[in-house]
């Protein structure tokens, strides 16, 4: 429907006593040009694709294995944080953060995980990469869970209703934030949210 505006001429008013039906033919035209130049946008921007996030040891909606369950507190999984993966950052990215939080704990939720300055060139991080020291290598600084500990610890809740655990990979507009090796997560989150250009996110549950 779009075709008569791809070129001008047939988008030409005619210079005679029908000026009405020119007018109305020179808006229909401009109109539908707007249209065109949106669908392309839109068709390069779908092109580009879509920031997402995947795991090969997360499915979303899936339940958390043993490996990347807590040791302690009742719990005896291996807690070795999960391998990670994303792609299509938007435009502007210079590094990321990742988080892992717990919103059904009780009060405020449970903080799990929480990763920033991991370099822009880097888009994904191996299983295990807070306890082998991968993320230490790579320059990225982690958080204290709210477990007390300093890098990833996995789910652990009362026994009960199985709770959400939403792992989050940010795309950020800095290189570096400004953030103590082992401050408390909540506060990285802070800092991470203010420098977020978009986010990608996976949901897995666990309960026992």
């Amino acid at each position: 429907m779009l075709a008569p505006c791809i070129h001008a001429r047939a988008c030409s008013p005619l210079l005679s006593a029908r000026s009405l039906r020119a007018i109305g033919a020179r808006t229909t035209c401009l109109v539908g040009a707007g249209l065109t130049v949106v669908a392309l946008a839109c068709a390069n921007a779908h092109a580009q694709g879509t920031f997402a996030l995947s795991s090969a040891d997360f499915r979303d909606g899936g339940r958390v294995a043993a490996p990347q369950v807590f040791n302690d507190n009742g719990c005896t999984g291996a807690n070795r944080s999960p391998q990670l993966a994303w792609r299509n950052p938007p435009a502007g990215t210079r590094s990321y953060a990742v988080t892992v939080f717990d919103p059904d704990a009780p009060g405020r939720g449970w903080w799990h995980w929480a990763v920033a300055n991991i370099p822009a060139r880097v888009n994904a991080l191996a299983e295990n990469a807070s306890a082998s020291g991968t993320i230490t290598k790579l320059g990225a600084l982690e958080a204290r869970n709210d477990f007390g500990s300093t890098g990833y610890g996995g789910p652990c809740p009362p026994p009960g209703k199985p709770h959400r655990y939403i792992v989050t990979v940010y795309a950020l507009g800095v290189d570096k934030l400004a953030l103590p090796a082992d401050g408390p997560a909540m506060a990285f989150d802070h800092e991470i949210h203010g420098a977020a250009l978009g986010s990608a996110r996976i949901t897995v549950m666990y309960g026992r």
